[in-house]
């Protein structure tokens, strides 16, 4: 056999090999594809800054997820101002059927937009899914992550969580408007006060927490007789947890003066609002704070609780660390608590490496906070 024809021969047979090892391989990742742990996650970026903070979370939520065994599924859905001023639609009845037959995670970006009068879209959305998926539970946990970022003179650890009742209350938009009256209605039945007050004590006892405080404002509001009522009740089931009771106005001073000495904190929609974002601002501000709307046993709604910030939106400079620690929540929901502290670790060390967007006071934009996480996961 000649020379060529030899050459030609065994460029063949390379050929040959190299496609078959390259076929193996395909179906080799094919197997562990099927093997490894999947969810389907519905991602809604929204409006404002909403796109570019889940855009730079995605990466960083995928690479923890790949790192610790299990992967996402991404199903990216349209709506949003830009949606809405193009289709009048806001959330479609089959869209919604979808979110909530087939995902087992709903990860929204933020939705307002000054272009929608009174932000009817976000209205429909947000409380169509909270209403509609019966998310009665809101989520809000309050860590200090870095002891430079509060702006109280104390070195103490803040680490508490708040459940907020989140379809009761005065959120629901029942009142009316007579004359020079204007009325709210706010609506709490024993059952919504109940089940909430029994998520927060299902928590601590998981979590290893030995008090919950519970807080209303029956001295001026008739209607928060069913809260205490309903605590006491309840409480007495749970004889390992410490129960107490603090007027909001009360709490709300206790909060910044001894915010250590707090550990679970369950009010209503209104309270638990105000607090909640009185909460972050101890701990760094809404660049970092991360919120679940949960129902044990169905799928949840996440979102970074910053909003859309719409003079923010395509500047390169909107903090994605809410995103990420959003997606930690959303990881530990999902059955996955060390991808959750992960998440949590790496964005601590990122803050102590002061990579910070400025609205923590450092430089770094958008991305380069992402890319510092995404390089600090174990």
């Amino acid at each position: 056999m000649r020379p060529a024809a030899i050459g030609r021969a065994a460029l063949s047979g390379l050929r040959q090999r190299s496609r078959r090892r390259v076929a193996l391989l395909r179906r080799l990742r094919t197997r562990h594809r099927l093997r490894v742990k999947r969810h389907r996650i519905a991602v809604i970026a929204g409006d404002g800054i909403g796109p570019e903070v889940i855009g730079a979370a995605l990466p960083v939520l995928e690479r923890a997820a790949a790192r610790h065994g299990f992967g996402l599924d991404l199903e990216r859905l349209p709506y949003s101002a830009d949606h809405y001023l193009r289709t009048k639609e806001t959330l479609p009845d089959g869209a919604f059927r979808h979110l909530r037959d087939d995902m087992e995670a709903i990860l929204l970006g933020a939705l307002g937009d000054p272009r929608v009068p009174g932000n009817e879209h976000a209205r429909d959305i947000l409380l169509g899914l909270r209403f509609r998926l019966d998310l009665y539970i809101n989520f809000r946990p309050i860590t200090l992550l870095h002891p430079t970022l509060t702006p109280l003179r104390s070195d103490r650890p803040i680490d508490f969580v708040i459940f907020r009742e989140n379809t009761e209350g005065v959120y629901l938009g029942k009142g009316r408007i007579d004359g020079e009256r204007y009325v709210a209605e706010e609506i709490n039945t024993v059952r919504g006060v109940e089940r909430i007050i029994r998520a927060a004590f299902e928590w601590a006892t998981a979590h290893g927490k030995t008090r919950v405080t519970m807080s209303d404002k029956a001295n001026a509001v008739p209607a928060h007789k069913v809260w205490q009522e309903t605590f006491k009740r309840v409480a007495a089931a749970f004889p390992s947890i410490g129960a107490e009771h603090r007027y909001v106005d009360a709490l709300a001073m206790e909060l910044v003066r001894e915010p250590e000495r707090f550990q679970v904190i369950v009010t209503n929609n209104l309270y638990g609002d105000i607090l909640s974002d009185l909460g972050a601002g101890l701990v760094g501000g809404l660049g970092l704070a991360a919120s679940a709307n949960l129902h044990p046993g169905r799928g949840g709604l996440f979102e970074p609780v910053h909003g859309s910030a719409p003079p923010l939106a395509g500047k390169g400079v909107a903090n994605p660390m809410a995103a990420v620690l959003t997606g930690a929540l959303m990881f530990e929901q999902l059955g996955h608590a060390a991808a959750a502290r992960d998440l949590e670790r790496a964005v601590k060390e990122t803050l102590a490496a002061g990579v910070r967007t400025p609205d923590l006071g450092g430089d770094a934009r958008t991305g380069d906070v992402a890319d510092a996480i995404a390089r600090r996961l174990s």
